[in-house]
């Protein structure tokens, strides 16, 4: 029996097409869905409040992934990586296309650190230089359109406060 060159094609895509699903990951070659969302609220020094539509990256798988392979960020979404307990923070942006600010908040609430619009695709690591309990990303250039300092607060359940 002579089988079609065009229906062994067909075969071996239907037999190994369901292997190259399996590996394909977010994070490896594509973002991951958008995680559950929570409002989070900077503070200033002189009281202005801004709020953000916040992804809470939780679960390691999560954290690894973040914001690899997205294209774009709304002005007001962020992620969060709350990290449970304070402790060193760094980060990348491996595979993350868009520049980022990235925010590192100490148990209480307060800002500790910025690292304003971080490099697409750097292997280069931003360090927290300290203890925090989360991390948190904006869209490159968020820091300074708000006026964002280290001491600011952060209200979030995370911190213990509510926005």
């Amino acid at each position: 029996m002579v089988m079609s060159m065009k229906r062994r094609i067909l075969i071996l895509l239907a037999l190994f097409a369901p292997l190259a699903v399996a590996q394909a990951q977010p994070g490896m070659d594509r973002p991951q869905p958008r995680l559950a969302e929570e409002t989070l609220v900077i503070v200033t020094r002189d009281g202005t409040r801004h709020s953000f539509r916040t992804e809470m990256a939780v679960q390691p798988q999560d954290q690894m992934v973040g914001m690899m392979f997205r294209t774009s960020m709304a002005p007001d979404d962020a992620m969060l990586f709350d990290w449970g307990a304070p402790r060193e923070s760094s980060m990348w942006m491996r595979n993350t296309l868009i520049p980022l600010d990235m925010i590192f908040i100490a148990g209480d609430g307060r800002i500790h650190r910025i690292h304003e619009r971080a490099v697409p695709q750097s292997l280069a690591t931003i360090d927290s230089r300290g203890p925090v309990r989360a991390t948190l990303e904006l869209q490159g250039g968020t820091a300074e359109r708000l006026n964002l300092r280290v001491g600011d607060r952060v209200l979030h359940r995370t911190f213990g406060t509510s926005p």
